[in-house]
């Protein structure tokens, strides 16, 4: 492990190594999420550039005018498509709300699909064209990446690898866009987004323009996590928990 506080993996000696690279990388995945819940990993396939241009045009729509980005918050959808105001959201345990604002883009299916009532559409923003359009290529690129995760997973599980692959399919998964505005007034909590356990299996994160995300371990201590370049940073959920 080195100096850093999570391990780093390289998932491409799941995906295409031998068979002894491959028990390998599910040993050292197992223990990482036993002992720390968190783990890096390397050439997980996602592209760089696909990230970067989804970065560039998310930060192109939190520019926009506050008015303009609440006409994307649809109110009866919950956040779960579109916009989500500063200090909405707080964690469960919280009174105060989280000093952010997110978007957010889920699972897309044919409208004869007869799940298609459970998904609603995804948001398009007219002012930034490209947003919605790489946040869904984003989104299947987390997809395809999560899948060798979570079959890694199911193997360290004595599963079958497949295990995960029937109830992932066509998943209600959702990529999340976060921004943490300037802080302009004396706020009630100096947390950016309160001390939190995420509810689904596992959660894919990149690299952001600062630093800040921790994690709790077992010795009960807050210890700093900043993801390298071009490397994504998986944490277990409740589900998997």
């Amino acid at each position: 492990m080195s100096n850093r506080t999570i391990p780093v993996l390289d998932l491409s000696k799941f995906t295409e190594g031998t068979t002894r690279q491959k028990n390998a990388f599910v040993k050292k995945l197992g223990n990482a999420f036993h002992t720390l819940g968190f783990v890096g990993v390397k050439n997980h396939g996602v592209s760089q550039q696909l990230i970067d241009d989804f970065y560039a045009a998310s930060k192109a729509f939190f520019a926009l005018p506050t008015q303009v980005k609440r006409s994307y918050e649809i109110k009866e959808l919950a956040g779960q498509r579109g916009y989500t105001s500063f200090g909405t959201e707080h964690a469960k345990q919280s009174k105060v709300a989280d000093l952010k604002e997110f978007f957010q883009i889920g699972q897309t299916v044919p409208a004869d699909h007869p799940l298609k009532p459970q998904y609603p559409d995804n948001i398009e923003v007219a002012e930034e064209t490209n947003f919605l359009r790489l946040g869904v290529e984003l989104y299947r690129a987390f997809e395809k990446s999560g899948g060798s995760l979570l079959e890694a997973i199911a193997i360290h599980l004595d599963l079958d690898k497949a295990y995960f692959t029937a109830h992932i399919d066509e998943g209600n998964s959702i990529l999340r866009a976060i921004h943490y505005p300037p802080i302009l007034e004396e706020p009630k909590s100096a947390i950016r987004a309160e001390q939190h356990e995420d509810i689904n299996l596992i959660t894919l994160l990149v690299g952001a323009s600062a630093g800040g995300l921790q994690l709790l371990n077992m010795q009960d201590e807050w210890m700093p996590i900043t993801p390298e370049e071009d490397e994504i940073v998986i944490n277990v959920g409740d589900m998997l928990q």
